[in-house]
């Protein structure tokens, strides 16, 4: 069940993306959605450790 929470992002991606993040996100046994999320963790991982933690307001949470 969706999360009225969370934030929803509408992204255009050329076919050719879209086809490649499904064939991966199926490989590694996750949603296009799942593929997408581990992805920017991993940006926003990656980049907390070279730049230092980003702050999250509270009116963000």
């Amino acid at each position: 069940m969706r999360d009225k929470n969370n934030k929803h992002l509408g992204l255009e991606i050329p076919p050719e993306i879209h086809f490649k993040l499904h064939y991966i996100a199926k490989y590694e046994g996750r949603s296009a959605n799942g593929q997408i999320m581990y992805l920017l963790q991993k940006c926003i991982r990656e980049f907390e450790k070279a730049e230092g933690q980003i702050i999250v307001p509270n009116e963000n949470k």
